[in-house]
């Protein structure tokens, strides 16, 4: 089985449709991929039906947006009651939190010297209920400014840089127990990337394993090199953890990230979903 358990549609920010999403993953060989849109599951019931007409199984999926001393962490939900109220609520903020800050970062991105108006950032999102940095970026190819979002991030709008804007995020131990009480599992997505290393050390990882019974980490992902996938994978076995992997896949709107690039054995998956089963939620059966 080919599982590849960390995907974006258009619903967030990536450039796929749902559907669409799911016939690249039948060309790319998958057999099942999680769509897991950022503080969303709009995407989810368009992503399952085409799935099912094709003869792939999508899991239902959610990256939610989480902070841990003032830094940005993102954590893979899967096997959640979709209908579950506080997580609806705590879903519902984070992306009034996303919209929030459009008209900060067009304000700060015109002060640069690169004027952009909020209406331009939310027709670059086009039916994203989850308006994100990748919008403002594609803004600004729109407009000439950078070639592609790459250069956007690099240069202008990642964490570090000049026209990033803080907003919102949920902490992280609160967002893991919401995604239990859920019925769901939670994994933290690329914990050692460049930006999160730095907060998410051995310590806490196992200290929120402890406090929080957190589930799992991403292993295999295209931001961490072969030495940090080896310390991860030993750190997870030490701790208990379930070790996943996947492609983090944007369509065009990421470079470098094609479907499948990164997989997680039917093992890990199976695990993922006894623990789920066990809390009364389920992860989809490949």
């Amino acid at each position: 089985m080919r599982i590849d358990l960390h995907t974006h549609s258009s619903v967030s920010d990536g450039t796929d449709t749902p559907s669409a999403l799911v016939l690249a993953a039948l060309a790319a060989g998958l057999d099942s991929i999680a769509l897991t849109d950022h503080d969303t599951f709009d995407g989810v019931p368009e992503a399952k039906e085409a799935g099912r007409r094709a003869g792939l199984t999508v899991i239902a999926g959610v990256e939610m947006s989480a902070q841990l001393d003032g830094v940005s962490v993102h954590l893979l939900g899967y096997g959640m009651d979709r209908r579950n109220r506080p997580l609806l609520a705590e879903l519902a903020l984070l992306r009034e939190g996303r919209v929030g800050r459009v008209k900060a970062m067009a304000d700060r991105l015109t002060e640069l010297g690169m004027p952009l108006t909020e209406a331009e950032i939310v027709a670059a999102a086009k039916a994203s209920p989850s308006i994100g940095r990748p919008h403002v970026a594609d803004a600004m190819v729109a407009k000439g400014y950078v070639a592609d979002r790459d250069e956007a991030f690099r240069d202008w709008l990642a964490d570090d840089k000049p026209g990033y804007v803080h907003r919102y995020s949920c902490e992280l131990g609160r967002a893991i127990d919401l995604l239990h009480a859920a019925g769901g599992v939670a994994v933290i997505a690329h914990p050692w990337s460049r930006s999160t290393r730095s907060v998410l050390t051995a310590e806490v990882i196992s200290d929120l394993v402890r406090d929080h019974q957190l589930d799992g980490i991403e292993v295999d992902h295209q931001d961490h090199d072969a030495d940090t996938r080896s310390l991860l994978s030993d750190l997870a076995v030490r701790l208990g953890l379930v070790r996943t992997g996947s492609s983090d896949h944007h369509g065009t709107g990421k470079v470098g990230f094609p479907l499948g690039a990164n997989l997680t054995r039917e093992t890990a998956l199976g695990q993922l979903r006894r623990l789920s089963a066990a809390r009364g939620g389920q992860v989809e059966q490949v």
